[in-house]
């Protein structure tokens, strides 16, 4: 099993009436609620907690894209991608993803993602999103009943800039360029593994079994609730005739809290989890689905939003209590998180997990306790609960004898292979 240390890194200061006195946390969250200068210090904590799960061996870490919010500060995580992909050596950069209808020229995300890819040493996985209607159709202002058509004519766009040797002309119906030429190229050949970020739609499960992509489904209320999608995904595999029932093709983010018992977790992380289900997912219903963004075959199959009005009511009044019975927070001892997860696994079929072990406005000390505890006691007795199921499709093929940020490879690399670690002070000397 595949585990990715996920941050949605969402601001941690908003006041304690935001939802009295605030209609959304997203689209129209006022400025004067952020701080600039509180921002320098989140934004490298943040950072720090994602090189810190690399130490600690999760197989891949994590960030994504959203606009004009307190639910995550990453309008850009490409930014945050370049940084770890630096300041990190051994995990995939899962970048879930760019909301690829957005970007004009498309190309952008090739290019950029292929600039991962190269400094990295081919440890990106590659995700893309349709994108949120907060997002995609209100903060970017795409039309919603032409965001699907305009982002699969911008995933074919990408896909052909990373794939096609030579230059070409793309003439599509939202963009025309008369040279597409990218420089530089991924190093992962054809293309990094792609994963497609889900909430719900119909049209989402396809796509993944046209391209043979992961099925991503970025769920935050939890695997009990997460699992009529994932039956769907799988059970519309069935219908189209495709036998692969590799866990791989499939994955599922779950917020997780482990303590050294029941009772510490819930007196260590209640407060903060409490914290993102009453402010960060408080949305106004009207900005979660507007009409025309879920297709027909969608709503014929009762496939929802997340954020719909009865669940801002619900989230208000949400207990420690409900959250753990839900399933939406898997906490407590290792013993306890462990067995979660394995029902987690084997309800979902799911092979990998974004594990989102900072939530809300947890304090950086919390977070790793929690991160630490699950990477040594929980981590090893999930790794091979799918012994029978090949990854590689799915996963990234980093170079063997890529770059790394420990102080022997950075030095090695400064100077010319024919000429010894100790012979570059007599050459400094004769120079």
């Amino acid at each position: 099993m595949k585990f990715v240390w996920f941050n949605l890194q969402p601001w941690p200061d908003l006041p304690e009436n935001f939802r009295q006195e605030h209609r959304s946390v997203w689209v129209d969250i006022p400025s004067s609620l952020f701080d600039p200068e509180r921002a320098h210090e989140v934004y490298n904590s943040y950072l720090d907690q994602l090189e810190f799960a690399d130490e600690l061996g999760f197989d891949g870490i994590g960030c994504n894209e959203h606009h004009q919010n307190g639910y995550g500060l990453m309008p850009s995580p490409n930014i945050i991608a370049a940084a770890l992909a630096r300041r990190t050596s051994n995990a995939a950069i899962c970048v879930i993803g760019n909301s690829i209808v957005g970007y004009n020229p498309p190309t952008r995300v090739a290019e950029e993602f292929a600039m991962l890819d190269c400094i990295s040493g081919g440890r990106l996985i590659a995700g893309f999103p349709v994108g949120t209607p907060m997002d995609t159709n209100f903060c970017l202002g795409q039309i919603p009943a032409l965001t699907r058509d305009k982002y699969v004519e911008s995933h074919d766009l990408i896909m052909k800039a990373w794939t096609e040797p030579e230059p070409f002309a793309f003439d599509g119906r939202y963009t025309k360029l008369r040279h597409v030429n990218i420089w530089p190229r991924p190093v992962q050949q054809p293309h990094p593994p792609v994963y497609i970020p889900g909430g719900g739609s119909i049209e989402t499960w396809d796509f993944c079994l046209d391209h043979d992509y992961n099925y991503s489904y970025l769920s935050f209320s939890g695997y009990k609730a997460g699992k009529s999608l994932l039956d769907g995904f799988w059970q519309r595999r069935e219908e189209r005739g495709d036998r692969d029932d590799n866990p791989y093709r499939a994955s599922f983010a779950q917020i997780i809290a482990v303590a050294d018992t029941d009772e510490e977790a819930e007196r260590l992380y209640a407060e903060h989890i409490l914290y993102f289900f009453n402010n960060c997912l408080h949305v106004y219903p009207g900005f979660a689905d507007p009409p025309g963004y879920r297709t027909l075959k969608t709503l014929k199959a009762g496939k929802l939003s997340q954020l719909r009005k009865e669940s801002m009511e619900l989230f208000q009044k949400l207990t420690w209590r409900d959250l753990v019975e839900s399933g939406a927070v898997i906490a407590g001892s290792p013993d306890t998180v462990a067995e979660q997860m394995e029902t987690l696994a084997a309800d979902l079929r799911v092979g990998t997990v974004f594990c989102l072990m900072h939530t809300g406005n947890m304090p950086d000390w919390k977070v790793r306790n929690s991160s630490q505890l699950f990477a040594e006691k929980v981590m090893p007795r999930l790794k091979n609960i799918w012994p029978d199921h090949d990854p590689s499709p799915w996963w990234c093929s980093p170079m063997a004898d890529r770059r790394t940020n420990d102080a022997a490879s950075v030095d090695a690399a400064r100077r010319p292979a024919d000429i010894p670690a100790d012979g570059v002070s007599d050459i400094e000397g004769a120079l």
